[in-house]
């Protein structure tokens, strides 16, 4: 329980902190008197103020520098600012801004937020998380910033990926915020360029091997276990290998999730099932092509098998309906470079390194990018595509903008307005004789969030796969008739808030039905949720 606190420290609480909007009995009571202007505002007011700061700031960079600021002061006051208008200001606190602010991290740097845990506090892990200051966390969101976004390893760099992922729960998905405590596991980084660098915050050491990583990691589960019981553990931007492996270490002994691996999958599958619905064909008719076979490929992949076999397909001829292209080309059975994971999606064909070639071969309706590598999708791929389907499945995942496999203008003009596409980060709508397309944004934030809220409220034993397929079946069901004539496969930024809620409430039934949760099911899921929300309003 937080204290109750006065005068200044008051105000230097961003959560109990309201700045300008304290009243006159509040100043008299609390010790305020003479620390605040005379006027007493409303948050609407305040939030006047903030958006003509933000009107002023030169670029989105400095718009998330004011921003983080603003919820290092005042946390209420952010999350309304975040939440009057979230496709607007969810791209500067989260993809694509955050990616600059990533790399730039150790140079923009204020002051501290969430926890850092590193190789030296090994032994005393249970001890160094007992210096948070609250005991009710309900989600720690942990990176070890192996593998930021499509920028790679960035160590220490990558916690503003925590904390931006913990912000969105709230932000997305009315989940409270006292719960949330993001966590940067800091082993080192492979960057040498950033382990040189005078600004770098981080251990300036090369990680260590896998048995040594496990180690840390199964002391850090066993801490968290201990120090914040029912705690959801999110892992976030691990290296590939990692976060596959240290998902199926802990996935059916504790309560956690993967985002990279899970949340993508739910999110892709979301826009496939719109783009199926607007053709009027079935996933297990599909065949797919993955551009990319890491962590987020492989889990979508997987994901994709579960809610074919749902539809009746055997396991075995579901994962024959995917292929893989990598670095090294097409994943076939003859190569001895490709990991276990990736085994179960190798083709009895020879050795393919041509993109068009493959497209050719194996002929798929769908082509999924998560290779991190701008421009793939080349105009001869994209043609190909178009004389395979009569519509093809177009997403080019990989992001930040730079890092898409192609754009949707050249995915829409390549195919002559056929393609139906759905992005990593959110392009501007196209214009092509004299039709606009509006191309969807495959991005996590329409899935995770409401994950955490329908987590939140049930608190089940485990989180499955199934759980990810029920989010993405009920993110696609609420893209209306009109927003599916435009081609848009998700549902309105706009709107995030109602969406994910209605997601959070048909995922906490699919985990009361199967019997997973562990308090008592009420009359109505979405009411009962709904009054659990939290909303940026004074106390």
């Amino acid at each position: 329980m937080r204290e109750r606190r006065r005068g200044r420290y008051l105000l230097d609480d961003p959560v109990t902190n309201k700045g300008s909007a304290f009243t006159e009995a509040e100043r008299k009571e609390l010790g305020l008197e003479g620390l605040l202007p005379a006027a007493t505002e409303s948050i609407e007011r305040q939030l006047e103020r903030v958006l003509g700061h933000l009107a002023v700031k030169p670029n989105d960079l400095e718009r998330y520098i004011y921003l983080i600021d603003l919820c290092d002061r005042d946390e209420t006051l952010f999350y309304r600012t975040i939440m009057s208008d979230p496709a607007r200001f969810v791209p500067i606190v989260y993809d694509p801004t955050i990616a600059e602010a990533c790399l730039k991290f150790g140079h923009i740097y204020r002051r501290a937020r969430g926890m850092y845990v590193t190789r030296a506090m090994k032994g005393r892990m249970r001890e160094v998380l007992r210096n948070w200051p609250f005991d009710d966390v309900r989600f720690i969101c942990v990176s070890s910033g192996g593998r930021i976004l499509g920028l790679g390893d960035i160590g220490a760099n990558g916690m503003p990926i925590p904390i931006g992922k913990l912000q969105l729960y709230t932000a997305c998905a009315a989940v409270p915020p006292d719960g949330l405590l993001p966590i940067l596991f800091d082993i080192g980084t492979t960057n040498e360029s950033l382990r040189n660098d005078p600004l770098y915050l981080g251990l300036r050491e090369v990680p260590p091997g896998d048995q040594e990583v496990d180690a840390l990691v199964d002391e850090f589960v066993a801490a968290v276990q201990e120090v914040f019981p029912g705690c959801c553990i999110h892992f976030e931007d691990w290296k590939g290998t990692d976060a596959i492996r240290l998902l199926e270490r802990y996935r059916d002994k504790i309560l956690c999730y993967n985002d990279d691996i899970q949340g993508t999958a739910s999110v892709a599958i979301a826009g496939l099932t719109t783009a199926l619905q607007i053709i009027g064909a079935k996933l297990s008719d599909q065949r797919i092509l993955f551009v990319g076979a890491g962590s987020a490929g492989i889990g979508i992949a997987n994901m994709i098998v579960e809610a074919t076999v749902a539809e009746g397909l055997s396991r075995e001829a579901a994962r024959e309906r995917i292929s893989m292209f990598d670095v090294n080309g097409l994943l076939v059975s003859s190569r001895a470079d490709l990991s276990s994971s990736q085994r179960g999606y190798a083709r009895e064909l020879g050795a393919m390194t041509d993109l068009q070639k493959v497209v050719e071969t194996v002929k798929p309706s769908v082509l999924i990018g998560v290779s991190t590598k701008g421009g793939v999708f080349t105009q001869a791929v994209v043609e190909t595509m178009a004389a395979l389907n009569e519509r093809p499945i177009i997403f080019p995942l990989s992001n930040p903008t730079d890092r898409a496999e192609c754009t949707p203008e050249q995915a829409y003009r390549w195919t002559k307005g056929k393609a139906l596409v759905a992005c990593g980060v959110q392009f501007p709508d196209v214009v092509l004789d004299g039709k606009v397309y509006r191309p969807g944004q495959a991005n996590n934030f329409y899935v995770f969030p409401a994950i955490g809220l329908a987590v939140y409220a049930t608190r089940p034993r485990h989180i499955d796969d199934r759980m990810f397929i029920a989010a993405a079946h009920a993110t696609a069901d609420q893209v209306d008739a009109e927003e599916r004539a435009r081609g848009m496969l998700f549902p309105k930024q706009a709107s995030i808030l109602a969406t994910e809620i209605t997601t959070a409430a048909r995922v906490a039934e699919h985990i009361f039905d199967r019997g997973e949760a562990t308090v008592p099911r009420p009359k109505d899921v979405r009411a009962w949720i709904e009054a659990m929300t939290y909303r940026p309003e004074y106390r």
